[in-house]
């Protein structure tokens, strides 16, 4: 389930933002960039679609996705073979 970000309260989204940033541990070459600095591309990316805040209830847990791994998530969910 996709979470409007506005919807948030500005300190929560700060946190998931925050929290989100430190967990990717991603390279980012031979320039560091601040933690304050990722969350605010995180922040500019949910603000122009690039990247969204989906809710898991199976997992009951919250991600932030790029919008090309939401929409690979959800073509993969409608394509997969029903277990029984």
């Amino acid at each position: 389930m996709l979470i409007p970000y506005q919807q948030i309260a500005t300190e929560t989204l700060n946190s998931l933002i925050e929290h989100y940033v430190l967990r990717e541990g991603t390279d980012y070459g031979d320039s560091e960039i601040s933690t304050e600095q990722k969350v605010a591309q995180v922040k500019a990316q949910l603000q122009s679609g690039d990247a969204l805040i989906v809710f898991s209830e199976l997992h009951e847990s919250v991600n932030i996705v790029s919008k090309a791994e939401f929409h690979a998530m959800q073509s993969q969910d409608y394509t997969s073979e029903p277990i029984y």
